[in-house]
Formats: structure tokens, C-alpha cells, sequence
């Protein structure tokens, strides 16, 4: 069957783009320095092994992307759309993913260092075994993701949303709890420390002697 995926060439180092639309554009293996993308369109892009560095992509819209293998280091990913992405094997290094919405995406096996999950909706996600060790989760929707076996220390999750979220065997010592409902979540089998147990003791009705 012909290929029929547009060949756009990618975009120069240091330029912007707004309100493109990108859809099924095959940029495989392609490097991306510095280029800014607001509010544009990658539906059903194929972005496999893509690279980026210190890029922006703001309120865009990579619905059923291929992102396999891709590499991002320094980029920001504000409030995106990954309806459906393929995401495995993706590499983020110190990114910014604030915002972003993951429905039905495939986010497992991904490594992901020093980045920030702030007010991302991971509903339903399938993390199981992911290191998010040390990571900003602020107020990220985590309800009914799958984060068993995951390492979530010393990560930060205040007034994230743990509601039916699987944690059994997941690691969330040291990790800053504020605001976090202990009674939305079943914590059998979860490596807590000390305070995170005496949080979770008197949310459920224990009295905890000083």
C-alpha cells in the first residue's frame, strides 16, 4: 500500500508555529531544537525515535500519535492532548508535562527523570513499575491508574487524586502526602514511612498518641 503520510519538513531550530495542523506528518527519527508549537495538530503522526530539545508544545493535540522511542530533554508539554498516543519506550528528561491529558494512551515501559505531572490527568493510566521517584505530581488525577510496584518516594503529591487508585506494593516513603484523601485508595501492601502511617491511621478513625 502507498504511503500516504505528508512530508512536511521539520521546523527550523528556534522558530514557532501556531494553529498548524501536522496531522499524519512523518517525522521518524527527526531532531526538534527550540521549536516552539501553540495550540497545532499531530493527529496520527508518526513521531517514532523522535528528538526533541527544549521544545514547546502548548494546548496541542497529538491524538492516536506514534511516539515510540522518542526522546525529550528540556521540553514542555502544556496542556496536550495524547488521546491514544503510543508513548512506550518514551525518554523524558526534565520535562514539563503540567496540564496534559493521557486518555487511552500507552504510557508503559517509559523512564522519566526530574519531570513535572502537575495538574496532569493520568485517569486510568497503566504505570505499573514506573519510577516517578522525586517527581512533581501536584494535584495530578491519578484515579484508577495503575501504579503497582511503582516507586512514587520522595516524589510530590500533594492533593493529587488517589481515588481507586491501584498502589499495591508501590513505594510513597518520603513522598509529600498533603492533602491527600487516605480514604480514596486501598493502601494494602504500600511501603509507607512513619508520618505518611500515622496520616493514614487517623484519617480512618484512630486515635495516634504523640
Amino acid at each position: 500500500m502507498r504511503n500516504t503520510r505528508p512530508h512536511v519538513r521539520p521546523p527550523e531550530p528556534g522558530t514557532t508555529w501556531e494553529d498548524e495542523d501536522f496531522a499524519r506528518v512523518d517525522w521518524d527519527w527527526t531532531e526538534l531544537d527550540r521549536v516552539t508549537f501553540l495550540r497545532c495538530r499531530f493527529d496520527d503522526a508518526s513521531l517514532l525515535e523522535l528528538v526533541t530539545r527544549r521544545c514547546v508544545f502548548e494546548r496541542c493535540v497529538l491524538t492516536g500519535a506514534a511516539l515510540s522511542g522518542s526522546r525529550h530533554e528540556g521540553t514542555a508539554f502544556l496542556s496536550c492532548r495524547f488521546d491514544r498516543a503510543k508513548l512506550f519506550d518514551v525518554v523524558w528528561s526534565a520535562c514539563k508535562l503540567t496540564g496534559s491529558q493521557f486518555p487511552g494512551a500507552t504510557l508503559r515501559p517509559m523512564t522519566s527523570t526530574e519531570c513535572d505531572w502537575s495538574y496532569a490527568s493520568l485517569r486510568g493510566a497503566d504505570l505499573a513499575g514506573v519510577n516517578l521517584s522525586g517527581q512533581k505530581l501536584v494535584e495530578a488525577d491519578l484515579t484508577d491508574t495503575d501504579l503497582r510496584e511503582a516507586d512514587l518516594s520522595g516524589a510530590t503529591l500533594r492533593h493529587a487524586r488517589l481515588q481507586s487508585t491501584l498502589l499495591r506494593g508501590a513505594d510513597l516513603r518520603g513522598a509529600d502526602t498533603e492533602g491527600v484523601n487516605w480514604r480514596g485508595f486501598d493502601p494494602t501492601g504500600v511501603r509507607l514511612d512513619l508520618v505518611q502511617a500515622v496520616l493514614f491511621a487517623r484519617a480512618h478513625g484512630a486515635l495516634v498518641a504523640d
